[in-house]
């Protein structure tokens, strides 16, 4: 039909968390970035294209607990809902190539271990803002989502 505008939506992208997304979505002291992880996590869920690792689900109830002192009957909380995320589970082999990426990458361990489990899990992207924005590794993007 002539004249008529048609408005689409942006298509989600299948996108690994890195733990700061959770993290700051707890973060009260936060609150612009608060904002901005709980958009992303409630988006990317209802789309189904959020992905998370055991390391990310553990590094969190870390945080939670320790840092930012939350009770543990709340941390629990939360990981019901993360539970209802595809989660890429640790393994021999993410391990390997974890330390395959830190080898050619100069990448932390850590940090080679959450850039695997979103290659093997065909995340497109990493949202974290703890790596180079940009870079692309194993195929994945690295994206800061807090970048202004």
């Amino acid at each position: 039909m002539a004249g008529v505008l048609t408005v689409t939506r942006p298509t989600s992208v299948r996108s690994l968390l890195d733990t700061n997304l959770l993290v700051y979505a707890d973060a009260a002291d936060e609150p612009v970035k608060q904002r901005r992880a709980l958009d992303i996590i409630t988006q990317l869920r209802a789309d189904g294209d959020a992905v998370l690792s055991t390391q990310v689900l553990q590094e969190y109830v870390n945080v939670a607990l320790r840092k930012l002192r939350l009770p543990p009957a709340l941390v629990r909380e939360r990981l019901a809902f993360y539970r209802r995320f595809e989660l890429v589970p640790a393994s021999a082999d993410l391990i390997q190539g974890a330390l395959d990426l830190h080898m050619l990458h100069a990448l932390s361990f850590y940090d080679a271990l959450i850039v695997q489990a979103g290659a093997v899990s065909g995340c497109a992207r990493l949202l974290s803002e703890d790596m180079q924005h940009g870079a692309v590794i194993a195929g994945v993007l690295i994206e800061n989502p807090f970048r202004d």
